[in-house]
This record gives C-alpha cells, structure tokens and sequence, in this order.
C-alpha cells in the first residue's frame, strides 16, 4: 500500500466526520470511500483475561503458584528484569567457574515469597540419611530441606524447568536436548551455623544441576558458597535471584561452604538423573 493514503487530507475526512464523530472514524471511512483496505496489527497485551479457578487463598502466596494458570502476570511479578537479556545476540554468559554458568533468572520477589512458603510450611528435613520421602527412604548426602511435593509446588517448578531453565541450557550445554526435563529431586536448602552449616564434598545425581540464590551474602548471611573442587574454584559472592548451572555427574566434584552467621537459602534441582 502506498503510504500517502495516510496522507489523506481532512477535507474528505471532515465530509464524514458530524460532531459525535470521532476523527479517526472518520479517517477510516474516508478510506473505505476510496476502496483502501487497512490492517492494523497489534504485539502488545493490552488485556487479558485472569483465570481464577485454581487460585487457592489458602497458601501463602497463593500468586507464586499460578505460573501455569496466569502466566502473564507470573512472569511480570517472578520472573528477574534481565531474564530476556540472557538471549541477547552476542552476549557473554557469566562463568564463574569452568563449565559453571550464571543466569539472572528470578526476581526479589520470587526469592522472598519462595522463602516464606517454605518457612510458613516449617517441616524442614533432620538432615539425616533416613529420609522416608525418598523411594528407598535413603539420602547418601543430606542437607537441611523442603521437597516442593511437600508444599504443593512440584507440577509448578517442572513447569519452570520446562520454560525458563530448558532455553537456557540449551545455549550453553550444546547438543544436549531433553524436553521436558525430567527432576526428581527439587527442594530448598536452608543453611545455619547451629543447624547445617555447609555440606561435604559430592557429585550430584544429574545430568545437570542448577542452584539459585535466594538471599544475599553478607546482607542475610556471612559465609556460604559452592567450591568446586577439581577446578580448586569457589562461587562466594552470589547474587540474589541468579541461577548457577553445572554439570552433575562425573566432572563437578564439589561441596557446600560453611555459614557462618545468618540463614541461607538456595532451591536445587538435580535435572535429567
């Protein structure tokens, strides 16, 4: 179409337009005079509906747990304002360690009611070997946790996995492709001085783990940190809502460094066992 139709003059605009009119209907009847068809297209939300049916007021923070139901309003609210630049062309992704890579993924939000509804459910694990919400009730390293099963999260977080995480494995992990990824274990960790403070030395039971922080070094905690150990190459200063991801079996050796003071906190989930 030639765009000097949207040119057109008032004066045949004005020979449609009476004084209720309003002047863009008018512009566009004009056009139809001439036989010119318009087009218009439209990438922004402007309104949607709300799908209220499973929001359960009785959770806390019922909201985190509408990623599948209200995904628009889930991912203004959870998600981090630089998860998009992660798949910004030509951007170097942090790694702070070999084959460790660093994701801003959710936001302070996320973090803060994540916490909570694992601390307002309150069952965390005694951080022994016996562990009956396991098949075979039997945990070879312990921490201190919460499974998402046990606070009604689990379909949530695989979704998460699916969405948010998948993308950007994929971009950094080349020619590894499962989709959907399939994790048993998702859970929260709580680490304390005078509860567990660190943890020793293991391989995870993945393919690929992944670990975000959600709280702050030195603001909520003193100490903390990942080392892996075969590269002798600590991640210390982590940053809140940012996701690590490693890989599991074989290369990535490592150990949960002592808490000193504070609580923290990071969700882990071991990807593709």
């Amino acid at each position: 179409m030639n765009v000097s139709v949207f040119r057109i003059k008032s004066e045949e605009s004005i020979s449609y337009l009476s004084e209720d009119m309003d002047p863009d209907m008018a512009f566009c009847a004009a056009l139809r005079k001439r036989g010119i068809m318009m087009h218009v297209s439209n990438e922004q939300d402007l309104g949607h509906l709300v799908n209220p049916d499973n929001f359960d007021v009785s959770r806390k923070h019922p909201d985190i747990y509408q990623v599948m139901d209200n995904k628009i309003e889930w991912e203004s609210r959870y998600l981090s304002p630089e998860y998009a630049e992660n798949f910004a062309e030509g951007r170097k992704h942090a790694m702070p360690c070999p084959d460790v890579y660093w994701f801003p993924i959710m936001s302070p939000r996320f973090c803060s009611e994540w916490i909570e509804v694992m601390e307002n459910f309150g069952q965390w694990s005694d951080g022994s070997n016996q562990d009956n919400r396991l098949e075979g009730g039997y945990e070879a390293v312990p921490t201190r946790d919460i499974h998402m099963k046990q606070v009604g999260l689990d379909i949530q977080w695989l979704y998460i996995l699916k969405e948010y995480v998948r993308p950007l494995q994929e971009m950094v992990f080349i020619g590894y492709y499962h989709n959907p990824p399939v994790s048993l274990m998702n859970f929260v960790v709580r680490y304390k001085p005078n509860e567990q403070p660190s943890l020793r030395p293991h391989h995870d039971s993945s393919t690929y783990t992944i670990n975000i922080a959600l709280n702050t070094p030195n603001v909520d905690f003193e100490g903390g940190g990942c080392n892996f150990i075969r590269y002798n190459c600590s991640v210390k200063d982590t940053k809140l809502g940012w996701m690590l991801m490693h890989p599991g079996r074989l290369t990535h050796f490592h150990e949960g460094l002592r808490v000193t003071k504070g609580t923290r906190y990071i969700m882990i989930s071991f990807v593709d066992p």
